[in-house]
């Protein structure tokens, strides 16, 4: 029996099979959790899909995080499956592709700043706020992914450095929020993965060799990883933990040097 068996989980976000969310929907699913899953659009559709029919799951729901009407319109197909909800991952994240290329200063513009913050932070509060009435009552979690360049700078991640910590914050105002209503709130702060996602950033080979072989651990990390400490953090197994963002990074993040050559 493993430590989900009971929960049921809402993925907001899963794209491919190499994306970090599949390997959290793999690991809650192997745990005992009954998924759901939306899509962006159709042609995201195939895929999700096929990742739904390999956890059992024959919810797949249309949403796009950009509009308020099918953030509303995901809970109300969703009540027509599930009477309540215990779990939500947020893994949504996004910039245009101008946005991480280049100097900072050269390439940010208000337009930009807008959508990466309204996709990738917003969506989260968004989600929650929309699916709320699902979730009272059961000692819910929900669940985002960040990244390290909230809080250091990092070549070409520009605003979505400042995307992060606004989800980093909104994270925490979420917790103190329905903390009285026993739902927790927390984020993973992943080191660098191969994902679609990350094929987007300029330089991102170098940055995991950088990670590599300065980390602690002397490795990259895997998305199971990510996806086993995700589903610990959405069980009763961290009932007393909320508005806490968690490394999965190899211990990059603890470094304030990396290790000089003689």
């Amino acid at each position: 029996m493993g430590f989900l068996e009971g929960k049921r989980a809402l993925i907001v976000g899963v794209a491919s099979p190499r994306s970090i969310a599949w390997s959290i929907a793999e690991a809650m699913y192997e745990q005992g959790a009954e998924l759901a899953y939306t899509y962006q659009n159709d042609r995201l559709k195939v895929r999700v899909d096929k990742i739904a029919q390999a956890t059992n799951s024959e919810i797949v729901l249309p949403c796009d995080v950009a509009f308020d009407e099918d953030i509303d319109r995901v809970f109300s197909e969703l009540r027509k499956h599930w009477d309540y909800y215990d779990i939500l991952v947020h893994s949504v994240g996004f910039a245009p592709r101008e946005q991480l290329i280049g100097d900072y200063i050269d390439v940010i513009s208000r337009e930009g700043f807008q959508i990466a913050h309204d996709i990738s932070s917003y969506s989260f509060a968004a989600l929650a706020k929309a699916g709320l009435s699902l979730m009272e009552g059961r000692d819910g979690a929900l669940l985002t992914l960040t990244y390290m360049g909230s809080i250091r700078a990092m070549p070409s991640y520009n605003v979505m450095g400042l995307a992060k910590a606004s989800l980093e914050a909104n994270m925490r105002y979420l917790a103190q929020s329905l903390g009285p209503k026993g739902i927790r709130v927390n984020a993973i702060s992943a080191g660098p993965v191969k994902t679609l996602a990350a094929a987007g950033v300029s330089d991102f080979r170098k940055m995991m060799t950088h990670v590599e072989t300065t980390a602690p651990m002397r490795r990259n990390i895997t998305p199971r990883e990510v996806g086993n400490v995700a589903a610990f953090l959405c069980s009763d197994l961290a009932s007393g933990v909320t508005g806490e963002t968690t490394f999965v990074d190899s211990g990059y993040n603890i470094l304030g040097m990396a290790e000089l050559s003689v």
